[in-house]
């Protein structure tokens, strides 16, 4: 399939997610809406990526230098330490080369990126400026392997990027604001590193149950952290979150350790498809790790919600019997939903129960074929379950889970 340019795709159902601004289109005007991208330019793309991936941090320090140096005004829109921004931005690149060829997946990921991006004030204005230097970066860095047929290639691609990432952008801004202000109106530490922080936005924030929202504090400013609300909708609009600090993590610690009722966050909006309205069947199998209960709790409730129109197989796995989080919550959900049933696994220490990774419960308890799954926790545990569960007839479409640059997957 070749990249033509279309439309964006609704803003319901957004790919993965970058936190911090990432280089947008190249300078040259986006090329015509029915010009796709060739095979041969596809390739093209695809090789010179080959050639820096080897270098790419040193490109993503020689990205930002030069944009910086260039256009200095743009520098406002980043947080003052970058070295979490520059892997960022290297999978992003990665992101967009892997879906060069899926006109779909590639539109809708770059229609994410533009409706996201308003929440650091990026303007129109600003995508020559950044383009330009991605350009000159990966010319640097390719060395003899650039040419002129390269550097065409990429314009034109980032061209189209560009014109995809504005108008979803525009759309997106007559529709809703860019940042929601919200009040921290109650907290609970949850132990382990674990604290409940419930908000209240100051304007109404529309979500679905199991999707997630980025998060800015007053004490790390331009720094955004993706977090999963761990409720579905209520009426009075607030939204819990669950975050663990993580070694390094400074938003996750500042939610942790420094948020107390009145202070004030700032929201992103809401993204992910990871909802409930995604499921074909009428039997769902939910698999929690960690704090990647927060998700998977929401769509539960939302099943009540819906008055429990859904059968529903919920695992929760953890290293220790100590660190099963949240279980007590969910065993009282399930006394109260005839619907939902509860097990528990632990994989690192010998206690009553199912003993073993989820993944290895999982091909224990299945097949789970005629199932929706939601996935949510560790990277490697999402991965591992996967392919355990294709591995034994579900079908991948049936598979729902965040993007792996995300909450419960990602967070810090």
């Amino acid at each position: 399939m070749r990249f033509r340019i279309s439309r964006p795709s609704s803003p319901s159902a957004p790919l993965p997610r970058e936190e911090s601004p990432i280089p947008a289109p190249a300078a040259a005007a986006p090329p015509a809406a029915e010009a796709p991208l060739s095979d041969h330019e596809i390739a093209l793309i695809r090789a010179s990526v080959a050639v820096v991936e080897p270098l790419a941090q040193e490109m993503t320090v020689y990205f930002y230098a030069i944009l910086f140096a260039r256009y200095p005004e743009v520098r406002p829109m980043f947080p003052p330490g970058m070295d979490a921004q520059r892997g960022r931005l290297l999978r992003a690149l990665l992101r967009i080369v892997d879906l060069v060829d899926d006109t779909e997946g590639l539109v809708r990921f770059c229609g994410h990126l533009g409706r996201d991006h308003r929440k650091f004030g990026t303007l129109a204005a600003h995508f020559p400026a950044v383009g330009e230097c991605l350009l000159a970066a990966l010319a640097r860095y390719a060395g003899p392997a650039w040419n002129q047929d390269i550097a065409a290639a990429w314009t034109k691609a980032y061209g189209a990027i560009a014109q995809v990432m504005i108008s979803a952008a525009e759309e997106d801004e007559a529709v809703r604001p860019a940042v929601w202000p919200a009040t921290v109106v109650h907290r609970l530490s949850r132990g382990h590193g674990i604290a409940e922080i419930t908000v209240r936005p100051h304007i109404p924030y529309e979500y679905a149950a199991g999707q997630y929202v980025s998060v800015e504090t007053p004490w790390w400013p331009k720094q955004w952290r993706y977090y999963s609300p761990a409720n579905a909708p209520r009426e009075d609009g607030t939204l819990t979150f669950h975050v663990r600090a993580v070694p390094g993590g400074t938003v996750s610690d500042a939610l942790v350790h420094r948020a107390a009722v009145g202070d004030v966050l700032h929201l992103g909006a809401p993204m992910g498809d990871m909802v409930l309205d995604a499921a074909v069947h009428s039997d769902l199998l939910c698999v929690a790790g960690g704090t990647g209960l927060a998700p998977i709790r929401a769509l539960i409730e939302e099943v009540a919600r819906r008055g429990g129109r859904h059968q529903v197989d919920l695992f929760l796995g953890a290293r220790t019997g100590a660190e099963l989080y949240g279980v007590d919550d969910m065993l009282r959900m399930a006394q109260r939903h005839h619907w939902l049933t509860l097990r528990g696994a632990v994989s690192h220490e010998h206690v009553p129960g199912i003993r073993g990774s989820l993944p290895q419960v999982l091909a224990e308890y299945g097949p789970w074929y005629q199932h929706d799954v939601f996935l949510s926790g560790p990277a490697s545990m999402v991965v591992s379950a996967t392919e355990t569960l294709t591995l034994h007839g579900t079908l991948p479409d049936h598979i729902h889970h965040d993007p792996f640059e995300t909450p419960v997957l990602s967070a810090r």
